[in-house]
Parts: structure tokens; sequence; C-alpha cells
């Protein structure tokens, strides 16, 4: 480990406010670390995941970027980009720009800034398009949900989707059942043993405020996350998912989506995507604010 401290920064992504949306440490100018520092250190943060930006030198138009949970590097992650592009525009670059890109392992992602008085206000990233992959049966998730076969809306299929980490995508008719979820943890874990996609996205189309389309509750328990404030991958998942299949009667979206709320970090996150011929593109946005910066030693 090197010698001299390590700058890092703590940001809430898909936060209205302080304390709110999902956390995250991010470093910077990290690039002499191995990967197994980044790993120990990820674990000694201790937040869902932690970002490291290896320089503060744009390589091939984008930022070196490598995304840890406690356990595993991940190829992807959805808040993880939104807050590392902040403090890449914030305290690197140190000036307004529309567009830059972070160099992830699954690929460049790029990711757009939107300023108010001058300050970033909302950032939108661009997802892969959305691959669309095993189907479940409602016999299957309900119990391990702790659910009814009556709460699923079998309208719409039970299915795993990915923008670059798959999600299996559950759709719910009430919020009285988004909220009484209670996950079976013997069942989840039979259930991921065989499937390519390990983590849950449920939603339903009520929600705690009238001015939102949809409530989203994401369970993560093979990551070591019973329960995720605000998922941006997930969410990516969800809105190719929507428009997929129509959901709102459309081929396309512009959404505010809740989560976050039974476990007290209410979150907000936006969604859009379009489905053409060829194409279905789908982008995550929300706000980024600065909780503190620190030291690590």
């Amino acid at each position: 480990m090197p010698i001299s401290p390590l700058t890092f920064y703590i940001v809430d992504v898909f936060a209205e406010a302080k304390y709110a949306g999902n956390q995250l440490a991010i470093f910077t100018n990290v690039g002499m670390l191995t990967s197994e520092e980044m790993q120990q250190i990820a674990k000694e943060m201790n937040y869902s995941e932690t970002t490291f930006i290896l320089s503060s030198e744009a390589r091939s138009n984008g930022y070196d970027v490598r995304i840890f949970t406690p356990t595993k590097e991940l190829p992807f992650a959805g808040h993880p980009t939104l807050g590392t592009a902040f403090i890449l525009q914030q305290e690197i670059i140190k000036q307004p720009v529309e567009l830059l890109a972070l160099n992830l392992k699954i690929g460049q992602i790029p990711v757009s800034i939107f300023y108010e008085n001058g300050l970033a206000d909302v950032l939108w990233m661009e997802q892969r398009s959305p691959v669309f992959g095993e189907l479940f049966t409602a016999e299957a998730i309900a119990p391990l949900l702790n659910l009814d076969l009556t709460d699923i809306d079998q309208t719409f299929p039970i299915q795993a989707v990915s923008t670059g980490v798959p999600f299996i995508i559950v759709p719910l008719k009430t919020h009285h059942a988004l909220k009484r979820i209670k996950v079976n943890k013997d069942r989840y874990f039979a259930l991921i043993e065989h499937t390519q996609a390990k983590e849950i996205l449920v939603f339903c189309p009520e929600t705690y405020h009238a001015e939102n389309q949809l409530s989203v509750r994401v369970f993560a328990d093979s990551l070591g996350i019973p329960e995720d404030p605000a998922t941006g991958s997930a969410n990516g998942c969800l809105a190719g998912y929507l428009v997929q299949y129509s959901y709102f009667g459309t081929s396309s979206i512009d959404l505010r989506v809740e989560q976050g709320y039974e476990m007290g970090r209410p979150s907000l996150l936006l969604l859009k995507a379009t489905k053409a011929a060829t194409k279905l593109q789908v982008s995550v946005g929300g706000k980024v604010i600065l909780v503190a910066r620190g030291e690590f030693v």
C-alpha cells in the first residue's frame, strides 16, 4: 500500500437531499494501486461499491475507472458511474463539461451533465442496449419473496434483463405487496445457484408520491447487500423491460422512480428509454450530492 495518503470523496447518488440516495466512496489518482489493494480498500470502506479513478488524465476520450464491492470487482454499476462522473467534473476537470466518459470493465459509458446556476444538477448515463434472458415462473418467485401468486402481475413476464449486470425483473400489482416482501434466503440462494442473474428488482405502479410513476426495491444478497437503496444498473434493466413489453402502452418512457423508502434512504431515479426498429436505447439519471472529503492512510 502506498505510504502517502489517498484522497477520497463520499457522495450521495440519486439523492434529492444529503443522506438520502445511495452512498459511494470514490478514490482519485490511484493508478499505483494493485487490484488486491483496491479490493482491500473497498472492503474496509464497506460501501455497496467503491470506485477508483486511476488517473486524472483522460485516455481514449474517457477516464479509467474500476468499481469494487467489498467482495468483488464489477464490470459496471449505475450509481458508481454517476457518482464518479460527478467527482471527475467537480474535483478533477473543475469546469463545466456537457459530456464525459468512463472507461469501465464493460466498456466506455458516456455521462451527460446538466447544470443549474453553474453547478452540476442532473447527470445522465447511457447504458448498453438491454439483453433479455431467462424467464421465471410466478410459482418459483412468489415464495422466494414471501408473496402470494396473486401479488405478481402475470400480464408481464418475470425475466432476467442485463445492460451489463443482469437482474431478475418482477412486476407486482400493488404497493402493499411491494412493502411486505421478505426474502427467503434459502430459496433465494437455491435459485441463483443455477442462474446467471443473481439480483432481483421488484416494482409496482403505486408510489409514495403522486409525482412519481413507479416504486422499486432491489435485493442483492449475492453481493452481501440484503437491499440496495438506489440501483442505476437495475433500473436501466427495468427501463428496457418497460418498453420491450409496452408496460405503459408505449415504445418510449420518461419516468420518475422511487427506491429505498423502506430502508430510510429515499431515492429518486430518472429513466428514459426508446424502442426503435433496430435498437433499444436506455438512459438513467439523477442528482449527486457531495457529502465529505477525506484521506485514507
